[in-house]
């Protein structure tokens, strides 16, 4: 049955990797020990992405498939491709499919955005969805690992690339979300105006009366319905807990709704 784990045996764990729960542990996650490790940003992207059984659904920038992996096992029926650059990733998204059996709904290629693989047919998919590199090329310091250094920083693909790989990747009318610092929210609004419609962002407060570090935009191609900005949501209560609202989409899988 999709959505359930199964053996663990099936797939033993390498040196170097760490096994990891999300969605209160519907989700079994192998990432890398010192590599660019899923913490809530791919859940709460995941549950912002309002995907139907059937769909077609493409993560720009898959990582391991901490965020396919969740949106799979929220929406059984649909179909998840997730792309990333680095190889290495890849193939540990390949072993958390089938830890979460998972294969019939999520598959991961390795390709670069700049130069897309032929597979990838412009505007064949629902749904797109990315957690980008945070940080521009040249600014702030680097993690000494290559491939963190590489999850974290634009380098050669900046954030113009990745908006609109999305947008001829996207079918019209069909969506693309992305999960972002609130200081790039000004680069990522000036690529998706006039390129698409009823963007909607949404803020993540880290605490109430707390400046919002992340932001989750969702724009439509196709549609010329005005901008939204909304209330957004409060992840934590004063003692660190997750609110109520957060705490059943990261624990109980519940859909992050942009109303």
């Amino acid at each position: 049955m999709t959505g359930v784990v199964v053996n663990l045996n099936a797939v033993p764990l390498a040196p170097g990797l760490t096994e990891d729960r999300l969605l209160g542990g519907r989700v079994v996650l192998r990432q890398p020990v010192d590599g660019l490790r899923a913490a809530i940003d791919p859940v709460l992207l995941a549950a912002a992405v309002a995907a139907q059984p059937g769909e077609a659904v493409l993560e720009i920038g898959t990582g391991t498939g901490a965020a396919a992996m969740c949106l799979a096992t929220r929406c059984p029926g649909v179909r998840v491709t997730g792309i990333d650059i680095q190889r290495d990733l890849i193939r540990l998204l390949g072993d958390n499919a089938t830890l979460n059996r998972l294969n019939d709904q999520v598959e991961g290629m390795v390709g670069d955005i700049r130069n897309p693989p032929p597979r990838l047919s412009p505007g064949s998919y629902d749904h797109i969805m990315a957690n980008p590199p945070y940080l521009e090329a040249g600014a702030g310091s680097l993690p000494p690992n290559p491939g963190k250094a590489q999850a974290v920083s634009e380098g050669a693909t900046d954030l113009r690339t990745w908006v609109r790989f999305g947008l001829a990747m996207v079918r019209n009318r069909g969506s693309i979300t992305f999960i972002h610092r609130a200081d790039r929210l000004d680069a990522l609004l000036a690529e998706l105006t006039g390129k698409a419609g009823e963007i909607t962002i949404f803020p993540l407060w880290p605490g109430d009366g707390k400046p919002a570090k992340r932001v989750i935009v969702r724009a439509r191609r196709g549609i010329q319905t005005p901008t939204r900005l909304l209330s957004g949501m409060i992840l934590h209560l004063p003692d660190g807990r997750f609110t109520t609202t957060a705490d059943a989409i990261l624990r109980d899988a519940a859909p992050l709704e942009l109303i």
